[in-house]
């Protein structure tokens, strides 16, 4: 079966074969064409090649711009698989076959314009795609057409979008009494799965973060731990099982940092210390993200928690700060962020407590100015 988005599949000799339609040369009518390689790569490369190759023909003879987006957009693509993390490369692939190609697959880039592009926005809006998406639908399609710009001498090298009607997740933090559930439901009967939680809510650290975090990145001396890596489960071209568990750097350059421990958190992670280099919730090798959020649905489950995200765990650490008194910058850096407006806007959710102590001082001042 072809992979989605792309006429490449296995045949039952063990080849690869690749298929694309190009303008037959006296006609102008499109033909389809098939390459055949032992590796999908190589199949993946060499149709790419093709194609180009078959359309700077047909251009070159009738003097047209007859180049589809789909060309560029493929050329683009497989120009940054070695200049991006694996991870980027696979998500911008992904947003590139599910939101983009279908809407401009047989377009020459010489017809596009605002109108055009526009439909690529308008033909989601009924999906209600997260703004997160939305921004990564127009980060990509400016990529390519940037691309187009420069290496074929395009007019048109950017699009804007008016925002559109996005889902509206509510992010939350765990409330005072799920927390104590959850927290006393974790040190009865410690062991190492159940202290992974409790570093993550103590320290913010994100899943694949947590997952594959090594004793080496701890230090008991200075009382500092260090994100130098993640893992996640992501696409793998040509793979049979699809997918693997892949470790590379951290989210972006802000997110490798160093966080201090508290007293407490290190007099409790320190017993656990085999003196080895593994990892510390899953030993030899990282833990599988997925397994751990089933991990945690479980913990919250036993201690009477209704079914959150792992990600509430961020989210709590966060709001926990705030409302002790940390200064937005430091909470910034801690969290990894780039610019503390995500801090505020994404993970800051003041409790009706906090604010009810807010308005309490404010009438405690007012009580001054009248003499009571």
């Amino acid at each position: 079966m072809p992979r989605r988005g792309e006429n490449i599949r296995k045949r039952k000799d063990g080849r690869w074969e690749g298929r694309y339609y190009a303008p037959e040369p006296c006609s102008g009518k499109k033909i389809s064409h098939s390459i055949y390689a032992k590796t999908y790569r190589e199949v993946k490369e060499k149709l790419l090649e093709a194609k180009s190759e078959a359309f700077k023909a047909a251009e070159k003879r009738e003097g047209l711009s007859v180049i589809n987006f789909d060309i560029v957009a493929e050329e683009w693509i497989a120009g940054i698989e070695n200049v991006k993390k694996y991870s980027t490369y696979i998500k911008y692939r992904s947003i590139y076959e599910k939101y983009i190609q279908k809407k401009l697959l047989d377009i020459p880039i010489s017809d596009l314009d605002e109108s055009i592009l526009a439909n690529v926005f308008l033909d989601n809006a009924e999906k209600e795609l997260s703004d997160s998406i939305q921004k990564s639908i127009l980060c990509v399609l400016n990529q390519i057409l940037s691309y187009a710009s420069s290496h074929y001498h395009t007019d048109f090298s950017r699009c804007s979008r008016k925002k559109l009607k996005s889902k509206k997740r509510k992010a939350e933090a765990l409330n005072q009494t799920e927390q104590v559930k959850l927290l006393k439901y974790l040190y009865d009967e410690m062991d190492i799965h159940k202290l992974g939680i409790v570093i993550c809510i103590s320290t913010g650290l994100r899943l694949g973060e947590i997952c594959s975090l090594k004793w080496e990145d701890i230090d008991f001396e200075r009382k500092v731990l260090y994100v130098n890596r993640t893992v996640q489960r992501i696409a793998v071209e040509g793979h049979s099982t699809k997918t693997a568990l892949m470790e590379s750097d951290p989210k972006s350059i802000f997110s490798r940092r160093e966080i201090p421990l508290s007293n407490e958190i290190v007099k409790l992670i320190f017993p656990y210390f085999d003196g080895s280099d593994n990892y510390v919730i899953n030993y030899e090798r990282p833990m599988e993200p997925r397994t751990y959020q089933i991990k945690f649905q479980k913990y919250l489950r036993m201690a009477g928690v209704e079914r959150k995200n792992f990600h509430i765990l961020r989210h709590t650490f966060a709001t926990n700060c705030i409302n002790n008194g940390t200064d937005i910058k430091s909470l910034s850096e801690i969290l990894g962020h780039s610019d503390v407006k995500i801090t505020l806007n994404r993970y800051v959710h003041p409790t009706l407590e906090t604010k009810r102590q807010h308005m309490n001082s404010l009438s405690a001042i007012y009580g001054q100015f009248v003499g009571q």
